[in-house]
């Protein structure tokens, strides 16, 4: 196994110590993505997580997860110097107003030159801005995107096929297009910045379910905001996401895995490197 470092937790800490996640995600037709991604990355040991969101989804969610903090789309944007990380993306929709929305926040976002994840519909809208260019948006230095190989083929202007055999080639001029660094979710999820790359070994089929890949996106945010390194955040999120699909799939069968159970088994897989 590749010998994986948590981040240090100080004892004279306090939880602006570790991180504040700005998480712009979910709408009403997508609820869970919000709760998903805001639980992984509170989880995982980020200090404070808001989730800007729309009015349904804040309170639906903050029904189920009282310890992250609530803003409404405006209010996210209003605030967002005030956040270490930005996590945009997980379930936002493909609506005119989310398009709207992730183009008004990812341009304040590329002010700030912060860690920055970028997933799911938030992928899915950026392949559209490019295609058409008719908006130049320019993305914070070393931002992670989480593509599938389908948001992947999107965002290359390629068929599914001509990522599917050939995918670290794909991976590596998804990292070199858009000058980020890359996870393509695969079963051997690939991460690169376009010159290094590593493949991950771990993980099964209990992970093809839907929801499981906006846990690993707010794993990586949390990861990001106790200051681990860019790329060795994308590595180390990856490997913990496989590891507690493999771990809960021990007891609970490959089937029979859920999205939140991955959650769960979470600080079993960190237990297993610290």
């Amino acid at each position: 196994m590749e010998n994986f470092i948590m981040p240090a937790r100080p004892e004279n800490s306090n939880k602006g110590t570790f991180g504040k996640v700005l998480n712009i995600s979910g709408c009403d037709n997508y609820i869970g993505a919000a709760y998903l991604s805001s639980l992984a990355a509170l989880k995982v040991g980020a200090g404070l997580v808001a989730l800007s969101s729309t009015k349904k989804v804040t309170d639906s969610v903050s029904k189920l997860l009282p310890e992250a903090v609530y803003l409404e789309r405006k209010q996210g944007l209003k605030d967002i110097e005030n956040y270490t990380v930005y996590l945009i993306g997980c379930g936002l929709g493909q609506t005119k107003q989310s398009k709207k929305d992730f183009i008004q926040f990812m341009k304040k976002i590329s002010k700030q030159d912060k860690p920055t994840v970028i997933d799911a519909d938030g992928l899915n809208i950026l392949s559209e801005i490019k295609e058409k260019n008719d908006l130049q948006l320019s993305l914070p230095q070393n931002t992670i995107i989480t593509p599938h190989p389908m948001e992947g083929a999107r965002l290359l202007g390629v068929k599914l096929n001509d990522v599917l055999n050939n995918l670290e080639d794909s991976a590596r001029e998804l990292s070199k297009k858009y000058k980020v660094i890359t996870v393509l979710k695969t079963h051997r999820t690939i991460i690169t910045d376009g010159q290094q790359l590593s493949v991950n070994q771990f993980g099964n089929s209990a992970l093809a379910k839907a929801g499981t890949g906006d846990v690993l996106a707010g794993i990586i945010s949390g990861l990001l905001a106790q200051n681990t390194e860019h790329y060795e955040s994308a590595r180390l999120g990856v490997y913990l996401h496989s590891r507690a699909g493999e771990i809960a799939s021990n007891d609970l069968t490959e089937y029979s895995v859920l999205a939140t159970d991955v959650i769960r088994y979470l600080p079993n897989a960190i237990k297993g490197i610290i």
